[in-house]
């Protein structure tokens, strides 16, 4: 695969629509996003197919029932593709081409409680980066716990500092 050259092409996309994620059972993976979100979907068990469509994304056929939920900055789409079903994603935090989708709070160890209290299980406690563990140095201090939704997407909380500050 060949990849434009960034010195001589310069597309600028500056703003994302939506984060798709590919789920096993929509329905399970739409009440554990609700009880993240604190939000219903804004669509819900809608439904995508055919071989247009399906060429567009590279597959034969398809057919896929979808919700979407909508934050302040980002639609998460999740799709559950019943034709042709994949299999599951080996995914971890190290394997390449794996994604996660990353939560700004202000307080990482009080949703980090809450969300514990609540029955989510986290992947290790929450940790603040110290001084000579992260670059640029402004970001000392940014906090940051790591869990997973229940087909294995890895998702993030983060109360960021400085360099990893969006508006910093």
């Amino acid at each position: 695969m060949t990849f434009p050259n960034p010195s001589t092409v310069s597309i600028g996309l500056r703003s994302a629509a939506h984060v798709g994620i590919a789920v096993r059972d929509l329905d399970r993976s739409v009440a554990f996003y609700q009880a993240l979100l604190g939000t219903e979907p804004v669509v819900r068990d809608e439904n995508m197919h055919g071989v247009g469509f399906a060429q567009s994304e590279g597959l034969p056929t398809t057919r896929l029932r979808y919700a979407t939920f909508n934050l302040d900055n980002l639609g998460i789409d999740l799709i559950q593709f019943q034709e042709p079903v994949g299999d599951a994603a080996q995914v971890a935090a190290n394997r390449p081409g794996s994604m996660h989708l990353c939560f700004q709070v202000d307080d990482v160890r009080a949703v980090f409680d809450r969300m514990s209290e609540a029955g989510f299980e986290f992947l290790g406690q929450p940790y603040t980066f110290a001084a000579g563990e992260v670059n640029p140095p402004a970001a000392v201090g940014t906090e940051v716990a790591y869990f997973n939704d229940p087909d294995g997407t890895n998702l993030e909380i983060i109360a960021p500092k400085g360099g990893f500050a969006r508006n910093s």
